[in-house]
């Protein structure tokens, strides 16, 4: 599976399938799609790229371990939780932000968007590190 045509078009695969991760779980919120798929398809993308370039240049690319980014998404998707003992009101429970833009137009923030973005780095960040260890070699490149 080294073959030049795959290790020349899979970093461009990869990116788009990166950017296709955030655009379904940014829709997910009220169509089909959310955190979990989205995670899914960015770590899939990561292991087409490691299978290309091996597993030592994803590790550069990616900056930081894979499993820090499961341990952020906890961090955030808990954080969503407690959003809402600052409103006493029960933990999980959805609060929404409503903020108008000078065109006239609305945007909104949620704590359940929130909770979505932190199952998607709890995700990527699991399905990634087991990836990464199963197409490693036995002396760890």
């Amino acid at each position: 599976m080294n073959t030049i045509i795959f290790r020349t078009v899979a970093p461009f695969l990869a990116a788009l399938m990166i950017m296709f991760s955030i655009f379904v779980l940014l829709r997910g919120h009220n169509e089909p799609g959310g955190g979990f798929i989205g995670g899914l398809i960015a770590a899939s993308a990561i292991a087409i790229y490691g299978i290309s370039s091996g597993v030592t240049e994803v590790r550069k690319a990616l900056v930081f371990h894979p499993i820090t980014f499961a341990g952020f998404g906890v961090f955030i998707a808990a954080l969503s939780g407690f959003m809402s003992l600052f409103v006493e009101v029960p933990f999980l429970k959805g609060l929404w932000l409503f903020i108008d833009l000078s065109d006239g137009t609305e945007f909104s923030l949620s704590t359940p968007m929130l909770f979505d973005i932190g199952v998607y780095f709890v995700v990527l960040g699991a399905i990634s590190t087991i990836a990464l260890a199963l197409e490693e070699d036995e002396d760890g490149k």
